[in-house]
């Protein structure tokens, strides 16, 4: 198949390595072109791993981002553009506070769709992937993410809309991602406990129990990936303000990984092209 092109659309630097990186990683590698969109600076964001709750780190979170954001980007061999919006933290309290002047999430949505239909526009994206929409987990820029990816998805190829952007461009399929899967965690889970070994998924499947919702009923398309888990794994260590090492994203070995759950999955949204479900292929019904 000849070269494709992949739009990835993220809230904060780390999300584009924390879902679905290793299918980034592979498609580039196979010559397709993958452009993950930034939409904030993820100035906000806590340090969770405790080894860079050091000095000059948290004064100087919007640069270190950057940094983490450049090795991860080439540790997954995609393009990358920062969309320049500024990161609105999570709020947390009852009630909730409200959210900060000048966020991402308080933006205006036609302002934020009119810059990703311009990167729809100049890219010319076959694949859009953004997430669904509870945002993936309910953080305000998340869901925000969701709102204006599925604006941009219907105006880019509009020719009345905003033509000062470009020609219009009309991309053909949009996937949710879904990275964090509870049968997966599960597995992995259940295989340390038989050998004897912690588990760090523990409080993650702690907070599912009161969940019902089954995230693999809504999966159409799984991709396997798994020569490329140790992309996806370098690219997490490079946000090294927001990922533990010791933490669940490291709790299983790569080669286990491999074996027992080689795919990552995203689900069907939007097509305007005909495929067959389930699919393996995010081109697939591409022609």
């Amino acid at each position: 198949m000849k070269s494709l092109r992949i739009l990835a659309i993220h809230a904060h630097p780390d999300d584009e390595s924390s879902k679905g990186a290793a299918t980034l990683a592979r498609y580039a590698a196979e010559g397709h072109r993958v452009l993950v969109v930034t939409c904030t600076g993820g100035e906000r964001g806590d340090i969770l791993n405790p080894a860079m709750d050091k000095p000059g780190i948290k004064e100087n979170m919007t640069a270190v981002r950057k940094e983490e954001m450049a090795k991860a980007v080439a540790a997954l061999g995609v393009e990358h553009r920062w969309l320049g919006y500024v990161d609105s933290g999570l709020p947390e309290g009852d009630p909730l506070p409200p959210l900060p002047e000048g966020c991402f999430a308080r933006e205006k949505t036609d302002t934020v769709v009119r810059d990703i239909v311009g990167i729809m526009r100049e890219f010319q994206p076959h694949v859009i992937i953004t997430y669904d929409e509870n945002g993936g987990y309910p953080h305000p820029d998340h869901l925000k993410v969701h709102e204006v990816s599925m604006a941009a998805w219907e105006r880019s190829g509009d020719a009345n809309y905003a033509p000062e952007l470009g020609e219009p461009w009309t991309p053909l399929k949009l996937y949710y991602t879904h990275g964090f899967i509870r049968q997966r965690m599960e597995m992995f889970h259940e295989l340390l406990l038989r050998e004897g070994k912690p588990s760090p998924y523990t409080p993650m499947l702690e907070r599912w129990k009161a969940n019902k919702a089954d995230v693999m009923e809504r999966v159409t398309t799984q991709v396997r990936c798994e020569e490329y888990f140790e992309a996806r794994d370098d690219a997490l260590r490079a946000h090294a303000t927001q990922i533990d090492p010791a933490g669940a994203f490291f709790g299983t070995p790569v080669e286990v990984q491999r074996k027992l759950w080689p795919t990552e999955e995203f689900e069907l949204a939007k097509t305007r092209v005909s495929t067959s479900i389930p699919e393996d292929d995010l081109f697939a019904g591409i022609d």
